[in-house]
């Protein structure tokens, strides 16, 4: 096994900090990674490094999966059901999907990370999550270089969440994942008023497969920096789920405060009474809290927020980490004050 010394990890993760992994190594299979478990199991993963922020040099031997493939397991009239390897980027199997009329993940282009990470915190964008055309998901259990297979059910998905950032984090590394997709008769989720504009804008009234992705492509382009001329993680805070009672405290103050209802429709919350009880759960978008505390487009530096995404922090040069983590507290520090939500990181912190 051709184990690497000091190796830069600064192409290997979004945000692009310069820390060294003390011991580096890329496996190409799963056999491959069975045989370094046999031998190494205090390990750090790494893959398409979208969805971390780095803060110290890792100790650890640090496993880079790259194992490549997307194969067709079977399909019918109706569907088409893939397995797909850890180490395929996630943006060029939703553009392979596209061109092949696979529908149910158009909605989750350009989506950075690879396709191992995407059950990790179960990816969504535009009303769509991955959970919904993931069959299983294949994973080698590192105490005892077993393959295993977690149903859907089984891996307990939430609101970018899972098993694996929970219960059974550290214990699995995942190998392949395996959908379901539509071959025709799509449903076609539109719903978000920006996918409608960006549809409207270009006369298209019966979109294909392909048009959403290059409408969710444009809005994302519009907003979102490319980690390869500024360095990001993407979205980098959840946005927050919030009590009817404190909701209706804020909008008092904030009479636009935008909102989504989690469990009731929007125009029942609106309409309830502040002195009645009710389990109504509301969903804040991050990015406006954190635009109203002012932090949007702040610069500090080699960082800063990003000047049209607020949930978005970025490195513009040589920033560290822990310059970047720090933001990331005095934002939540911030947040809490003025509006008393607990803002929660989605990005998986290393410090």
């Amino acid at each position: 096994m051709n184990i690497q010394q000091n190796i830069s990890l600064k192409n290997y993760n979004t945000f692009g900090i310069n820390v060294t992994a003390k011991r580096f190594i890329t496996v190409d299979s799963v056999y491959q990674l069975q045989q370094l478990l046999k031998v190494e199991k205090d390990i750090f993963l790494i893959s398409g490094g979208s969805n971390m922020l780095l803060t110290k040099d890792i100790e650890k031997l640090v496993v880079h999966i790259d194992i490549k493939g997307i194969s067709i397991d079977k399909e019918d009239d109706n569907f088409v059901y893939l397995t797909v390897n850890a180490g395929e980027n996630w943006h060029e199997f939703v553009l392979f999907c596209v061109d092949n009329d696979y529908g149910g993940i158009e909605n989750l282009s350009l989506i950075p990370g690879n396709v191992g990470t995407c059950p990790i915190q179960n990816i969504g964008a535009y009303g769509v999550e991955v959970k919904d055309t993931i069959i299983k998901v294949e994973a080698v259990e590192i105490e005892s270089q077993k393959l295993v297979s977690f149903s859907n059910a089984e891996c307990n998905f939430g609101y970018r969440n899972s098993i694996f950032k929970n219960e059974v984090k550290g214990n699995y590394v995942i190998t392949a994942v395996s959908f379901k997709l539509t071959k025709n008769s799509h449903h076609l989720n539109t719903s978000y008023g920006a996918i409608e504009t960006e549809l409207a804008v270009k006369n298209i009234k019966k979109p294909s497969l392909k048009d959403i992705s290059d409408a969710v492509i444009a809005i994302r382009k519009s907003k979102l920096p490319d980690p390869k001329e500024i360095g990001n993680s993407g979205s980098f805070f959840k946005n927050p789920v919030i009590s009817e009672k404190l909701f209706l405290k804020l909008q008092k103050e904030y009479p636009n405060i935008p909102c989504y209802p989690v469990n009731s429709s929007l125009s029942t919350l609106l309409k309830i009474n502040s002195s009645e009880k009710s389990e109504t759960k509301v969903k804040i978008p991050a990015g406006w809290l954190i635009e109203k505390a002012g932090f949007k487009g702040k610069r500090f530096g080699n960082y800063g927020v990003h000047e049209k995404q607020a949930l978005v922090l970025v490195n513009y040069g040589n920033a560290t980490g822990k310059e970047i983590y720090q933001l990331a507290q005095k934002i939540q520090q911030t947040i809490l004050n003025q509006f008393q939500i607990e803002l929660e990181i989605e990005v998986n912190v290393i410090a």
